[in-house]
């Protein structure tokens, strides 16, 4: 179906309303089920006040058909027809006149329909194309888990629309016995879920200064859900892992094609085998009890819990036992932390979660009553679960807050705090939190060149009234 803009106009002494018994047919002829008997959809519909001009906004499948339709509004006047696009079809294609970016790997979810379903589901996009959104601050509270639609969402590729029917997971590389799992291989054998919150490398890159370039994540590149898949173990065993295995590779289905290389760019990371063989590492199909969405990585992903999301391939496709450590740009030359220190660089590659609390009520630049305070938010730490969680209201000490829900080793932690607060004006809030390894939110966290592990503790400031 395309997207048409329908403008009718006709002369003051020849509007149809004039005649109530014509102006009925014209609705009747422009009802959602004689429009849908016709082909087409009515997005939207206006009349401008005074100046004898219709404007529609129709799905339709061609021009031909559409004007068609109109033929009783061309009897009364003009019509012209436009094709037309919608904002989120121009941003993700990259101007109003460009194309929509195709994929040449794999077939793809349409841009236009993944950044759209984003903008409804309330987040916040950063980019189009490849889709890159933040969950609202807001909507961080709440349940356990984060509801799927809210879920922030991280590309690097367009997205994969991969068939179920054919889907394949290959296992091969120094395995004993070279293996291929089709879906329904995959959930007939033995599940496992967890709970487990995945957060982006790059959450926090906008409050370091100076200005890194990058996405320009806020704090909500951050969410909790159900985990529900396969242990990567069972499956590793099943293969049989030679001996000079060192490294499990895991190639996803997204990429793009890189002329004048040997092949294509594939988003791939790779894990130390011993960590591999980690009981908690899923290969999900399922998240917050429904089959893994699209956006998330359907059919199956890659859940490494406690460490930061990059880790976590979607649209895994391909398992791949090596001997060496793996050379990648998403493994080499992207997630790592690089300081300058004392003249020299220094380089660490980006692994756990940095432990972290957000303070969500109340809101910055909230204005507040004098009296009771209640100060809600949420941590978490891919070390260790959350031992502690501090505020400081002011300039007074910092003051431990309740912890509210159980811990749990791979989840977020919520947290409250009710106090007082009695002078008016202008106060700051903050936060810290502290896990059971005994790891604290620093201060400030160190810059590094690409922006990676922001915890520093969060502040925001509120008015009382």
């Amino acid at each position: 179906m395309a997207l048409f803009i329908v403008r009718h106009q006709h002369a003051a002494e020849r509007c149809p309303a004039r005649d109530p018994y014509i102006g009925a047919t014209l609705l009747n002829h422009l009802s959602r089920p004689n429009v849908r008997q016709h082909g087409l959809k009515i997005q939207g519909e206006a009349v401008v006040q005074g100046e004898h001009t219709l404007y529609l906004i129709v799905e339709a499948q061609d021009e031909r058909g559409l004007r068609e339709f109109m033929r009783p509004f061309q009897l009364a006047g003009s019509l012209d027809v436009y094709p037309a696009s919608t904002c989120a079809r121009v941003v993700a294609s990259g101007g109003c006149a460009a194309l929509m970016p195709v994929s040449e790997l794999v077939p793809a979810l349409d841009p236009e329909e993944a950044c759209q379903q984003a903008i409804d589901a309330g987040l916040v996009v950063h980019r189009a194309h490849p889709l890159n959104c933040e969950t609202s601050i807001p909507a961080l509270i709440g349940g356990v888990v984060m509801p799927t639609a809210r879920f922030y969402i991280r590309n690097h590729f367009q997205i994969p629309n991969l068939d179920p029917g054919t889907f394949r997971l290959t296992v091969g590389g120094l395995v004993e016995r070279p293996l291929s799992f089709s879906l329904r291989d995959l959930h007939s054998m033995r599940s496992q879920t967890l709970i487990a919150t995945l957060e982006c490398a790059g959450n926090g890159r906008t409050l370091f200064h100076p200005a890194i370039e990058g996405e320009k994540w806020s704090l909500g590149a951050v969410s909790t859900a159900e985990w529900t898949g396969v242990p990567l173990a069972e499956v590793l065993d099943r293969a049989g892992v030679r001996p000079g295995a060192r490294e499990v590779l895991f190639r996803g289905a997204d990429g793009e094609s890189c002329r004048g290389e040997s092949g294509p760019n594939r988003f791939e990371r790779s894990l130390q085998l011993d960590h591999a063989r980690d009981s908690d590492l899923l290969l999900a199909y399922a998240m917050n009890g429904e089959p893994l969405p699209i956006q998330h990585g359907y059919p199956v992903r890659l859940i490494v819990p406690g460490w930061y999301a990059v880790a976590s391939v979607k649209w895994l496709t391909e398992i791949e036992l090596i001997d060496r450590p793996f050379v990648g740009h998403y493994q080499t030359d992207k997630y790592w932390y690089e300081w300058e220190r004392d003249g020299q660089v220094v380089r660490e590659p980006v692994t756990m979660q940095l432990v972290r609390a957000l303070i969500i009520e109340p809101a910055p630049n909230q204005e507040i009553r004098a009296g009771e305070l209640a100060l809600r938010g949420v941590a978490w730490s891919g070390a260790a679960p959350i031992a502690r969680v501090e505020v400081c209201v002011g300039t007074g000490s910092w003051q431990e807050a309740r912890l509210v829900s159980e811990r749990k080793r791979y989840s977020w932690q919520w947290w409250e705090l009710i106090t007082r607060v009695q002078e008016a004006g202008v106060v700051s809030l903050r936060v810290r939190a502290t896990d059971l390894a005994g790891r604290t939110q620093p201060e400030h966290a160190e810059w590094n060149r690409l922006g990676y592990g922001n915890n520093a503790i969060h502040q925001v400031q509120v008015r009382i009234a």
